[in-house]
């Protein structure tokens, strides 16, 4: 994976917390840090989508769907 360099502007109280932590080695440097912050917030924006599209579905209709799909295949089951 190929880097690309960014430039960003972070208020002066921001900065001071993040060199705190990288200089007690929490992190590696300002850019991992950094890197690290944005892939958490970005897997939280796509956790929290999945769990909206999850709250539009109609739980009747799905476990409708489920047994309708389950005693169609029972039927093709071979008996033991």
């Amino acid at each position: 994976m190929t880097a690309s360099k960014i430039a960003i502007s972070m208020d002066q109280d921001l900065l001071a917390e993040l060199d705190q932590l990288v200089a007690t080695k929490a992190f590696g440097s300002r850019s991992q840090a950094i890197r690290l912050a944005v892939q958490e917030k970005l897997a939280r924006i796509s956790r929290n989508r999945l769990a909206q599209e999850s709250a539009k579905l109609d739980p009747a209709f799905e476990q409708a769907m489920a047994e309708e799909g389950i005693s169609g295949e029972l039927a093709q089951w071979p008996e033991y």
